[in-house]
């Protein structure tokens, strides 16, 4: 039996970074269930998610929070909702070299919102297309007038996703009054 205190969801585009953050912060083997891609026209990656990844982190207050991956690809939309029950929230990530982030972004936020409206948005890759504006995604933010907090992150980088972590759950806190 799975016993954690928090569980948390990476949702978003395929090759956003979702498997890599869960590695990132991981304290045991991440579970997974990659297969060979065969979507290459969304994206060249070898491997992708088609279930679920699973990991398991526990901060420095001894809180237990259990880190689950979706499936990028809509065609496994069907399965975000299971993996979503119980989750303090999301958090969404988006490919920033993807052709049209900014729908995808669309599309994600949309999806999970209905779960709850925990969300954090992190985009990655922004190394990779130095020349986009990353003003983009605030703009999308205020037009939409969404107040989700917004990241540029490095998925392998493990004080990166241990931020989208901490603030995911101090929004949960603030809400419930659970700080002191």
């Amino acid at each position: 039996m799975i016993l954690h205190q928090y569980k948390i969801v990476f949702g978003g585009t395929m090759g956003s970074g979702k498997s890599t953050a869960i590695q990132t912060l991981s304290e045991i083997e991440v579970l997974s269930t990659e297969a060979l891609n065969t979507d290459t026209e969304s994206h060249e990656k070898l491997l992708t998610t088609v279930g679920i990844d699973y990991g398991e982190l526990t901060l420095e207050d001894r809180v237990k929070v259990g880190l689950y991956g979706t499936p990028g690809q809509d065609r496994f939309d069907f399965i975000w909702a299971v993996i979503c029950k119980g989750a303090i929230g999301t958090i969404v990530m988006i490919d920033h070299t993807a052709e049209n982030p900014l729908i995808d972004l669309e599309q994600y936020v949309q999806a999970f919102q209905p779960f709850g409206n925990n969300i954090v948005i992190a985009v990655t890759h922004i190394d990779r297309k130095p020349e986009r504006t990353l003003s983009i995604y605030r703009d999308w933010l205020k037009t939409r007038e969404l107040n989700y907090p917004l990241f540029f992150v490095d998925a392998r980088q493990q004080d990166d996703v241990l931020l989208l972590v901490e603030t995911l759950i101090a929004s949960v806190e603030v809400h419930y009054g659970l700080v002191n």
